[in-house]
């Protein structure tokens, strides 16, 4: 393994702010996924990644064939990249399939916390109080939007369910602080690991669920998803986590819930509460809070 040269507060400050487009673009998911409603989950993760698979090979066959050395890779890049991308949503599937959504998703959602508290581990790097501070109002503000202010109740039959979303938790920060062992390897990489997840999601589909042929607004879901939620944004979040702040892409994550519910709320499918303009609040402080020290020096 080796770990890209610290970079200089602008250069950080400009991968930070790329890698930040993933949580713009994954605020998309839930109104997305609403419009492929219907799909089975494999089967939509298949079809998803095949399109940012496809949508990769385009951009690399158009600048050459040379393009296509960024895949040349060893097998921990291989097996990181894959293990990371298709092992979140695996657990993620199971979680929802043992546990009510709520208390499986904000186990789940744990993973940005995690990822600022491992970010101590990579050299270079000093986990400092505003750091884990802003994580922790972030984690506070998706905590209201998930439960939408009520309260918690796990419950010991849902144990396989709470136990796959934390290892989802798991599986989708230590791909993201790991990832920065290996920032030499270019992003481009990212659309190899993209097929790969394509073709294990589709075994999975074709083991454990009855295909379901899309109609209509659905097909403009999955492309949306493909190029989005599911394409662009692990590009633009291999390039931040490999060359940004760690800590602050962590503690920013938490707006990708906010702004999921925003746009839900924009498009008439949630109500604007209370509990949304505390928990906004709340993000927006603890994104605040985190960056303190990148901004200052910026």
């Amino acid at each position: 393994m080796s770990s890209s040269a610290p970079a200089s507060s602008p250069q950080r400050l400009r991968a930070t702010l790329i890698g930040g487009i993933a949580v713009l673009l994954w605020s998309l998911l839930a109104l997305f996924t609403t419009g492929a409603a219907g799909i089975p989950p494999f089967q939509l993760l298949a079809m998803t990644f095949a399109v940012a698979f496809v949508t990769s090979l385009c951009v690399l066959a158009a600048r050459g064939p040379g393009a296509f050395v960024a895949w040349r890779q060893r097998p921990p890049v291989w097996l990181l990249g894959v293990a990371g991308l298709f092992g979140y949503h695996f657990f993620y599937f199971v979680a929802l399939g043992n546990a009510p959504p709520v208390e499986a998703g904000l186990i789940a959602y744990l993973w940005p916390l995690l990822i600022v508290v491992f970010s101590a581990l990579l050299p270079g790097e000093r986990l400092r109080w505003f750091h884990l501070g802003g994580a922790l109002l972030g984690l506070a503000g998706a905590a209201l939007l998930v439960t939408r202010g009520g309260q918690l109740a796990f419950r010991a039959e849902f144990a396989l369910g709470y136990l796959a979303a934390l290892a989802c938790a798991l599986t989708w920060s230590t791909y993201s602080v790991l990832n920065r062992r290996f920032g030499a390897v270019p992003t481009d990489v990212v659309g190899g690991f993209c097929g790969a997840v394509a073709f294990l999601g589709a075994a999975c589909h074709v083991m454990l669920e009855t295909t379901v042929v899309p109609q209509g607004l659905q097909w403009l879901a999955i492309l949306g998803l493909g190029l989005g939620p599911v394409g662009a944004a692990f590009f633009v979040w291999d390039y931040g986590t490999k060359h940004g702040n760690i800590q602050v892409l962590g503690a920013f994550s938490y707006a990708a819930p906010l702004l999921s519910t925003l746009l839900l709320i924009a498009f008439g499918q949630a109500e604007a509460t209370w509990i949304v303009a505390l928990a906004c609040l709340l993000i927006v402080a603890g994104a605040v809070l985190a960056s303190k020290e990148l901004l200052r020096k910026s």
